[in-house]
């Protein structure tokens, strides 16, 4: 992209993120494609392999999909064996979704795909210009809270 700061703060920085996460799902969908898997499943599959047991709710904000998505897809990752989903010890009316030992073993080959992506970003930014990305993604996303 070219064009002077003021030029580029024009953007939509809504459309500006789209287009990054476009071009980060346009790189990882060949190896979720073949495993019969789509990039929203990685999503809810990243998130749980930080964070196991996750109530739907929980899980639909932090994967950012919706609730009526988020059923489907994840019914297809109970289907397939990737995410097992319990009853809620604590109250017995919600169900909590975890991956299971298969879908922790795929979502560590996944990451392994992310984190490729990742090292071409530090090889063009550097370590410190990476590092400072991201804490920049995580300050936007806590500012918006």
């Amino acid at each position: 992209m070219t064009g002077t700061v003021s030029e580029r703060r024009q953007l939509s920085l809504a459309l500006l993120l789209r287009q990054c996460e476009n071009k980060i799902k346009q790189r990882l969908q060949g190896p979720l494609a073949d495993a019969g898997l789509v990039f929203e499943h990685w999503r809810v599959m990243s998130v749980l392999a930080q964070d196991p047991g996750l109530t739907m709710s929980e899980l639909s904000v932090a994967a950012v999909v919706s609730q009526a998505s988020l059923t489907r897809h994840v019914d297809r990752l109970v289907e397939i064996g990737i995410v097992v989903r319990r009853v809620d010890p604590s109250d017995r009316r919600r169900a909590v979704v975890a991956l299971s030992p298969r879908g922790s073993r795929m979502a560590t080959m996944f990451r392994a795909h992310e984190v490729a992506v990742e090292a071409e970003l530090v090889e063009r930014f550097g370590e410190h210009g990476f590092a400072e990305l991201a804490d920049r993604l995580q300050q936007l996303s806590d500012a918006l809270d």
